[in-house]
């Protein structure tokens, strides 16, 4: 099962986005929906929201009149956070039990209006946010909510902005043309991204990164780690240390468009435990067989690991499993901040890269660390932590 969180502001188009992924065979769950079925007349959720804002906000028919709420709660973030108080523990019982009736095949979409504003991202495999222009939204909310400008203004205001919502984005949506532009673009991301996920995540399979091409720099990079970071982080619990390491980690950086994660782990038995399989279920399978970083040194020292990569075909992902404390651990970490520090370093280990892309591609990636000019880096790179005091 693949679990999709969908958002956008109101007047975005998000449900146009729902409407067309339920076509396509989602199972969707509308987060809006299951807000006015809690709070139906005779439920528990209406009679504790009466009780904390008064029969005000009831209809003459005892329906909770939306209107009056709304006037209430916007605008006043106290009040609104009493009726999420209220109302937000119900919307997610209800909604994690359609999920676990969704069959173990489906791509299961959570239709979520405040998926960034309560911090939900972390919680699924992937995120779509429709965005819109601002001046669009107005107009649609006007023109088919009827919607009086000014309250649609207050409504937009009142939400996570463009720059917030596109941070949480695994996709970003832009729904500023046709409806048939949008289906396209929804059609394409279910066909070549959605559905190979789903089936990636349920076999279990790693999609592993085919390295060797080297990519300019992308200023996404850090914002992309961080939100497979935070998954990462979901998935593992307690307090396990995760780091952006590789050549991503390092701003502007030519690099292989892999984003490589290091886990800290107390020990390999704890990476071998049900560790792994919470990873495997957050999409992050282990790879098969015995890993280790082998820099070419005198002592010919191996330094075990695990390894885990992306099931995401549209986000190739490497994540280490490396012992806290030990030396590989501590070398991907030098590594990193060294090369952050000294632009001369950074050109002379991009030089390594592209000689060894352009010499033996196939084993590019594999061969940087037994490259010889890693030898002497070791040796530079410890001489720099000593002078600087660096701890990592």
């Amino acid at each position: 099962m693949l679990k999709v969180g969908l958002t956008g502001g109101i007047g975005s188009g998000k449900s146009a986005v729902a409407s067309r992924l339920a076509a396509l065979g989602a199972v969707v769950v509308d987060s809006d929906r299951i807000a006015r079925a809690v709070v139906a007349p005779g439920t528990e959720g209406l009679a504790e929201v009466v009780a904390a804002f008064s029969d005000r906000v009831l209809g003459d028919d005892g329906a909770l009149d939306r209107a009056a709420l709304g006037a209430l709660v916007f605008g006043d973030e106290a009040a609104r956070r009493r009726l999420e108080a209220i109302t937000h523990p119900r919307v997610r019982a209800r909604a994690a039990e359609l999920v676990a009736a969704a069959p173990a095949d489906a791509v299961v979409v959570n239709d979520v209006p405040l998926l960034v504003e309560v911090g939900l991202a972390p919680t699924y495999h992937l995120v779509l946010v429709v965005q819109t222009a601002v001046p669009t939204r107005l107009a649609r909310l006007s023109r088919d909510r009827g919607m009086d400008p000014a309250e649609a203004e207050r409504r937009i205001a009142a939400q996570a902005d463009d720059a917030r919502r596109e941070a949480a984005a695994d996709v970003l949506l832009v729904n500023d043309g046709t409806r048939s532009e949008l289906h396209d673009t929804v059609d394409d991301l279910w066909r070549d991204r959605l559905l190979p996920y789903e089936r990636n995540v349920r076999e279990r399979h790693a999609v592993r990164p085919d390295r060797p091409a080297l990519a300019e720099p992308d200023p996404t990079w850090p914002a992309q780690y961080a939100r497979l970071a935070a998954r990462i982080r979901h998935a593992a619990g307690g307090d396990l240390r995760v780091d952006h390491v590789g050549s991503t980690a390092v701003p502007g950086l030519t690099a292989p468009d892999v984003i490589d994660i290091q886990l800290t782990v107390p020990s390999l038995a704890e990476a071998d435990g049900p560790l792994a399989d919470r990873l495997a279920e957050a999409g992050f399978p282990r790879l098969p067989g015995e890993w280790w970083d082998a820099p070419r040194r005198v002592d010919r020292v191996h330094w075990a690991k695990r390894v885990h990569a992306g099931a995401d075909p549209g986000r190739p992902v490497l994540l280490h499993l490396r012992v806290a404390g030990s030396a590989g651990w501590r070398h991907a970490l030098l590594m990193r901040d060294h090369l952050r520090a000294d632009p001369a370093l950074r050109a002379a280990y991009l030089q390594v890269k592209r000689d060894l892309v352009a010499t033996a591609p196939e084993s590019a990636e594999r061969g940087t660390l037994a490259d010889p000019w890693f030898d002497e880096e070791h040796l530079r790179a410890e001489e720099w932590a000593a002078q600087t005091g660096w701890r990592p």
